[in-house]
């Protein structure tokens, strides 16, 4: 790169920290790491009749949960008021903005005169200055906004870090209000300086904060030529501007747009639901980002690998399936003491934790390692160590195959070879067995369901010696004596 790259994610505190925003903030953070920049986390909380309470706290959790750190921030656009409006009256002054006394009624009226002309709807520009123009005395009632002073002709141009080259004319542009004044009852900064909107306050940010490169959901391509617009109105034809990035939306399993509005779950719910970080940045890098025809990996590799090509053009679609997928790996792959540490935190949520065992993070890493294989969350793996310490109800139909008349007798024996083992461990059982089924002349596939029913609750589990070596011996005994 030829500058110092500078990126940044700008969450709105309306909400959870949504999916597609969490992608976003993925794509930036892994540009600025590729190339030993800098990544910026900013709070655009101007609208704040919508922020939501605890929402700053559960955007900053979210993004410390995916490992996204950021060298700047958080920077809440609320503490900058002063300085959105320095540039407004700084734009004011060179022309490039201007007041405006229109009131809501009046710009309804205009809208319907326009729309019975079979016209665009659009402001007028009745109260832009122009050579020649008498503008009329400013009403003593009414508060100003200030609208910003758009080119009439021309076409704005970038070229896209995702779409490529995209051009729209300056006649489809309306001129926007960036500054408006604040609602009442509002105090300090919002009642002296009135609060910026969104294309206004974000241009100055980039711009003082000298972001480089910006990647976005698609749904901004239409403010881009407003910022590109303005951006050049404050720092001049010849300004360098950041380079645009706008990413395809993530579709629904439904194939509707994945948005906050149909219900899209949060990241951390999906922490919530047993998904590791490292799972939820593979899964999200691949919506909308490829690598060759690499689909799972990790971060480090992300950012070796993500130098802003190959981003895909097309929407994506959520796939639990896929990311279940996904996140069944990384759980193989992951750390045993790392697992037993969130199903430890699991159990206590069940009311688990205080169970013989429940608290020896050791004992539980020996159960992870046996059971992830078999899981895809840390909620399956939670389920397959809970029968440990939760009281287990085979059902019926399980005791009436497995617990037979047959094997009832090898199944007395076993506990009583249990209840007398020296040591309580996985070779000590499995000879205990051993005894067990030479003793009755019955077979394995006999006795070790009839074993895991009563014990396990369930007729399937990894080597049944191994799982018996994680219950405390009487745990076992009890519930062996039901037979």
């Amino acid at each position: 790169m030829t500058k110092n790259v500078r990126t940044r994610i700008a969450p709105s505190p309306t909400g959870f920290l949504h999916l597609g925003t969490a992608r976003t903030a993925l794509y930036s953070w892994a540009f600025a790491r590729h190339h030993g920049g800098q990544f910026v986390l900013r709070i655009e909380d101007t609208d704040v009749e919508r922020e939501t309470e605890g929402a700053v706290e559960q955007i900053v959790e979210s993004m410390r949960w995916l490992g996204l750190d950021y060298d700047e921030g958080p920077i809440y656009q609320m503490q900058r008021l002063a300085r959105y409006h320095e540039v407004a009256e700084q734009m004011i002054a060179a022309g490039a903005a201007y007041r405006c006394w229109c009131t809501p009624a009046e710009l309804e009226a205009m809208r319907e005169a326009q729309r019975a002309r079979g016209e665009k709807t659009h402001y007028d520009r009745r109260w832009r200055p122009a050579p020649g123009k008498t503008l009329p005395a400013p009403p003593s009632d009414v508060q100003p906004v200030v609208r910003f002073a758009n080119p009439a002709t021309g076409t704005v141009r970038w070229n896209d870090l995702v779409k490529g080259p995209i051009s729209i004319s300056n006649e489809e542009i309306d001129d926007l209000i960036i500054l408006r004044p604040a609602p009442a009852g509002a105090s300090g900064d919002a009642a002296a300086f009135g609060i910026p909107t969104y294309n206004f306050a974000v241009v100055v940010d980039d711009m003082d904060m000298r972001i480089t490169h910006v990647y976005r959901g698609d749904e901004h391509i239409n403010n881009t030529p407003w910022q590109i617009n303005i951006f050049r109105a404050i720092a001049g034809e010849g300004a360098l501007l950041p380079q645009y990035g706008h990413c395809p939306i993530i579709l629904g399993d439904d194939g509707l747009k994945l948005s906050k509005r149909r219900g899209a779950v949060s990241v951390t719910a999906y922490k919530e639901a047993g998904y590791l970080p490292e799972s939820m940045l593979n899964y999200l890098a691949r919506l909308g980002w490829s690598h060759g025809d690499d689909e799972l990996f990790g971060r480090e590799q992300m950012v070796q690998w993500f130098d802003g090509s190959h981003l895909a053009k097309s929407p994506a679609q959520w796939d639990p399936a896929k990311l279940a997928w996904v996140n069944a790996h990384h759980i193989k792959q992951a750390d045993d003491a790392r697992l037993a540490g969130m199903v430890r935190e699991e159990l206590i949520r069940r009311g688990l934790g205080d169970g013989p065992g429940a608290d020896d993070v050791g004992q539980l890493a020996l159960a992870a390692a046996l059971f992830k294989d078999r899981c895809s969350t840390v909620i399956e793996l939670a389920d397959w160590i809970s029968m440990i310490f939760a009281k287990v109800e085979p059902s019926a139909a399980d005791l009436t195959t497995f617990v037979t008349d047959a094997v009832r007798p090898a199944l007395r024996t076993l506990r009583d070879k249990l209840a007398e083992m020296p040591v309580w461990g996985k070779a000590g059982i499995g000879q205990a067995m051993k005894e067990s089924l030479a003793a009755h002349q019955v077979k394995m596939p006999q006795l070790a369901p009839a074993v895991r029913v009563l014990v396990c609750g369930r007729a399937q589990t990894p080597s049944i010696d191994a799982v018996l070596s994680l219950f405390p011996r009487e745990t076992v005994l009890s519930r062996l004596r039901s037979a």
